[in-house]
């Protein structure tokens, strides 16, 4: 039988490792971060602890319970809490809300399945390491410079050189460019130009640049996304 010290490294192991995960993917602006993850990651150590534990328990028990497979019953609520999960997210435009709410349901699930098996420790830890990571590691990110994407919009007169000073304006800032869209309406003698941009901060400064990109002679409209 496994320790309850073991279990409980277990468990901050997997948290650990889930947490580096995400530190990757919030450094690099990604929607899931460092919280998500280590939800996750958590989640599914604890659940396949408790399976492990009520698999031990049958041990010895008569011939007629020999055939019962105790973790089919944290299967069906894994899956019947992802379908609950997907409910609290919600895409709006370029990003996604929900997830760290997603992943708390889930967790949560895991931690009534082991108070629900006679299994104390285990839930009270996981629900202390589950609320840590909600309220601590928030402010760790707050301070992590990560990569944030904005879409910018610039309508412009259509003149020699017009293009050009818009790129130089972006050049002088931190920030990279990593796709566009022009489309010219020479009715109008303008031309639109959709931005990806790509910022590497705390917080992304693109109130700046929309005032440089405006204040290019020519620019009738800049909108940042």
């Amino acid at each position: 039988m496994v320790s309850n010290t073991e279990i409980i490294a277990r468990l901050l192991l997997a948290s650990v490792l889930g947490a580096l995960v995400g530190l990757e993917r919030e450094v690099h602006g990604r929607e899931a971060g460092i919280r998500t993850y280590l939800l996750v990651s958590l989640g599914s150590a604890l659940i396949m602890v408790v399976s492990q534990c009520l698999i031990l328990g049958y041990q010895g028990a008569p011939v007629k319970y020999l055939g019962i497979d105790p973790g089919r019953i944290a299967a069906q609520a894994v899956t019947g809490i992802g379908f609950l999960g997907a409910g609290a997210i919600i895409r709006y435009r370029n990003s996604t809300r929900g997830l760290t709410t997603a992943a708390c349901m889930w967790v949560v699930c895991a931690t009534g399945l082991a108070v629900g098996s006679g299994h104390y420790l285990f839930g009270v830890a996981v629900a202390s390491i589950t609320v840590f990571s909600l309220t601590a590691l928030k402010t760790l990110e707050r301070r992590l410079k990560r990569d944030w994407y904005r879409d910018m919009l610039v309508i412009a007169e259509e003149a020699d050189g017009q293009f050009e000073r818009i790129q130089d304006v972006l050049d002088g800032r931190d920030v990279k460019v990593t796709n566009l869209k022009i489309i010219k309406n020479r009715e109008k003698k303008e031309f639109f130009v959709d931005y990806r941009l790509l910022f590497h901060t705390v917080e992304p400064h693109g109130w700046d640049i929309v005032k440089d990109v405006y204040a290019v002679d020519g620019v009738k409209r800049v909108e940042m996304r």
